[in-house]
Parts: structure tokens; sequence; C-alpha cells
């Protein structure tokens, strides 16, 4: 299965998109309907994206989610209503192989992608692994990331650039890091909506700006990306975690159109 995915994934565009956190399962499974609507609209395979656990946040008090058992619960619920590959993150070794028997796809977060340990059983389970490039990390020193993962033995691997630390609360992005990325031989996604997050900005959590969103997508679909990474809600200013820079759900299709018509161009290399 997780062959299947891949292939099929890294034989064109894609879209992995949904809330930042499982709220409830209504608003999950409602959120995923809408991308999945949107994608079929688009011509593009979608993977809906939550988390069952936000483990870095601002502020101790912040929301996290409902945890593993449940939250793995909800995401299989949604999986078999939507028929969407589902892509969920995973913070320590141990939760691998449980989130693995639920996700298509284990997503390691920014701030964790040089541990060895958690690479290592991720690749283990056998699913797809997307890894998310530090907010530190240069794009080339991706390669020793890739060759953790291949020397624990999976090869159907993802990498996802998210902007880089500019200072303080700040991210800019080098767009030369798609295609450096690239170079590795793996697909390489961009996270347009932690791309216009600001760190920490608002004190006690994080700040945003979703106006720069489109902009940013469009600008790595010319730049080569072979995927789109999309926070949606359908309400980001009341969102639990990260709604700054969450997308407006109902209007995922528009956006997702224009990416298409880009990525429909021919690129001159």
């Amino acid at each position: 299965m997780a062959d299947m995915l891949y292939n099929r994934l890294k034989s064109g565009h894609f879209v992995l998109a949904g809330p930042c956190v499982l709220e409830s399962f209504d608003l999950a499974l409602a959120t995923a309907e809408a991308v999945a609507e949107a994608a079929d609209k688009a011509g593009l395979p979608a993977v809906f994206k939550s988390s069952w656990d936000k483990a870095n946040r601002s502020s101790g008090k912040s929301f996290r989610g409902p945890g593993l058992e449940l939250g793995c619960q909800w995401l299989a619920r949604i999986r078999e209503k939507t028929g969407l590959p589902v892509i969920t993150d995973i913070h320590l070794p141990d939760e691998a192989a449980p989130v693995g028997e639920v996700a298509d796809i284990l997503q390691i977060p920014a701030f964790l992608c040089r541990q060895t340990d958690l690479l290592s059983a991720a690749a283990k389970t056998g699913r797809i692994v997307n890894v998310k490039k530090g907010q530190f990390l240069a794009p080339w020193d991706m390669k020793g990331v890739r060759d953790k993962l291949l020397a624990a033995g999976n090869a159907n691997l993802l990498f996802t650039e998210r902007g880089t630390s500019f200072g303080y609360n700040n991210l800019v992005v080098d767009f030369r890091s798609i295609g450096i990325m690239r170079e590795l031989g793996y697909p390489v996604v961009f996270d347009a909506t932690h791309s216009v997050q600001l760190p920490g900005g608002l004190g006690e959590r994080s700040g945003g700006d979703r106006r720069h969103v489109p902009a940013l997508a469009r600008a790595a679909a010319a730049a080569g990306a072979d995927g789109i990474f999309l926070e949606c809600h359908p309400d980001p200013d009341n969102a639990l975690c990260d709604g700054p820079n969450s997308w407006p759900v109902q209007r995922l299709a528009g956006l997702l159109k224009e990416l298409v018509s880009i990525w429909s161009v021919p690129h001159v290399c």
C-alpha cells in the first residue's frame, strides 16, 4: 500500500492539507471532506493532514489535541469515510509503530528532523516518511537525514521546506532550497502555511500572516515543488492551533486551481 501511494505521489503533483490539530472529530471530518472535494476539482491527489498531539507549543497551556489513542481512532474513521490517505506527526520513537497502523505517511516535525532514533523508527514502519527541514538547517544538510532513513531500510521519502529562521519571531523562504533538496532524489513539498508563521510572535502563541500563503505557494510551484502542504480550517480566526497562518478551507479549491495552472507550464531546466 505504501508503495502504491508513494508511486502515485511522485508521478505528479499533490496536496497535503487539513487542520493543524484534531480539535474535534466532526470538524476534522468536515475539513477532510472539503479537502477531498477541492482536490478532486483541481485534479490533484490529496492526503488529509492533522495532528493528534502538538507537542511543540509556545505555552504549556495551549491546546495539544486528543492524544494518541483517540486521535488515531479519529484519523482511522476519517480515512475510512473519505477515502483519503492520512499524514500525521510523531514525536517519539515509541509512537511510530502505533501511529503507523493508521497513518499512510508519518511526518517528522522540523525541530526533530535530525533525531536519529525517531527517523529510524519511522522508517522501519514501512510507511512513507515526510521530514520537515528544520528552520535551523541548510537544505544540503538534509542529505544526512536522507541517509539515516535509507540506512533504516526505507526509500519512500518526502522532504518539506517550511521556511528558515530569520532573526527573532520570523521566517523567510529561500526558494533555492526546493531545487537543492530535489537533488537528493526524492519529492519535495512546500509548506505554504507554516512558512508565513511568526513563531512565538504573539507571546504565548505563534502569530502569522495568511495573506502571503497564495504568493508563496505559487512561487514554490514555479520553483519546482512536487507537492504543497496547507493547514486549512473552516474558521481560522478561531482555530485552536496555528490559526493566524491557516488557510480558509472554503478558499482551497481556488488556490489549488492556480497551482495546477502553474504546474502545467513546462519548466526550463
